[in-house]
């Protein structure tokens, strides 16, 4: 059987984590498109030869791949990505309103689908899209059905495919031409990477105080610390720690939590070297909003840490402007050590 060269436009890349995960692969990803200027010099600096596309999917013309990039219809070797934003069927509180946009972009997506008939379909997103009353995904499912498309999908925790993060998410594969396809099979149990497998000390993470500005690209930088907060942390036992170790503490506990011990109890928490990661949000470098606080030390992890346990690798530079720009584009991303696994699959698979 002769050697595929596959190729892949991956539709709402961000900073491109399942860019970078299927190049590992080996797949070609030709263009990576997204709507926020913000993730362009991220996107390119660190997967030369994959074009940004900065536009706007639902204003984006069905044969703009053909024109732009020489894309072909019914070409058995295209991989078509579709990570839309999730927002809307987030379990996270958002505003509905605001979010609404979201709720209809695999849709939209769908139309590329329709126009370029690609041999492979990638869609990743929370698992929310499955279970919501409302969702898109029951059309989005037949219409595959229809294009005559094999489709395999269910909700997986990254944790038990590379990632040493507890991530729970719906993962897609779909294929109009193998019938066996599957979606990649999990680690052994005992295989599942926790947090002291990749960060720390030994793991080229030196300690740090809260505030600390890393000047280099490694970007071993983490969020600054109230005083208040730091003497919150200071309470709360290593390696797992939860707020209700200050609880009693007139002065440190919060009125919102008053009485309120059974809710959000990963809030201000630390992590634990022998337990994945909570999942990587875009907010993971405050410990206000979930359990985003090192197992040991008085802060919370730092840029890079949380790359690294979305399995960025440590040379990916972030060209971002601030803590929150380069959260946000960690955070949003498919953990590129999934998406190599994809990647691999498709190009190994009969």
């Amino acid at each position: 059987m002769k050697n595929v060269s596959y190729k892949a436009i991956d539709f709402f890349c961000g900073g491109g984590g399942m860019t970078c995960g299927l190049r590992q692969a080996g797949i070609n990803v030709v263009a990576g498109v997204d709507f926020d200027s913000d993730c362009k010099e991220t996107y390119e600096y660190n997967n030369q030869g994959s074009t940004f596309v900065l536009a706007d999917i639902t204003k984006l013309t069905s044969n703009y791949f053909i024109k732009n990039f020489d894309i072909q219809k019914n070409d058995d070797s295209l991989i078509l990505v579709g990570c839309s934003p999730c927002q809307y069927y987030s379990i996270i509180n958002t505003c509905r309103s605001k979010s609404e946009k979201s709720k209809n972009l695999l849709w939209d997506f769908r139309r590329f689908i329709n126009y370029y008939n690609p041999g492979y379909v990638l869609v990743e997103n929370v698992p929310g899209l499955e279970s919501r009353a409302d969702s898109v995904l029951p059309d989005f499912l037949e219409f595959l059905k229809k294009k005559k498309y094999t489709v395999k999908y269910k909700i997986i925790n990254m944790n038990h495919y590379g990632v040493p993060q507890s991530r729970r998410r719906f993962s897609l594969i779909a294929s109009r031409v193998k019938e066996d396809i599957n979606l990649p099979s999990p680690d052994k149990k005992e295989d599942y990477l926790v947090l002291q497998n990749v960060i720390g000390i030994n793991n080229g993470f030196p300690k740090i105080e809260a505030g600390h500005i890393d000047p280099t690209d490694f970007l071993h930088t983490t969020a600054g610390l109230s005083e208040i907060n730091l003497k919150r942390l200071s309470k709360t036992p290593h390696d797992g720690g939860t707020r209700l170790s200050w609880k009693d503490d007139p002065e440190l506990q919060l009125p919102c939590y008053i009485g309120n011990d059974e809710s959000f109890v990963d809030v201000f928490g630390r992590m634990s070297w022998k337990k994945p990661a909570s999942t990587i949000t875009t907010k993971f470098f405050s410990i206000s909003n979930g359990r985003f606080a090192h197992p040991d030390e008085n802060r919370a992890i730092s840029l890079r840490e949380g790359a690294t346990l979305q399995t960025f690798p440590k040379n990916y530079i972030f060209k971002t402007k601030s803590v929150a720009a380069t959260a946000k584009l960690i955070g949003n991303a498919v953990p590129p050590e999934y998406a190599r696994r994809l990647g691999k699959l498709i190009i190994n698979s009969k």
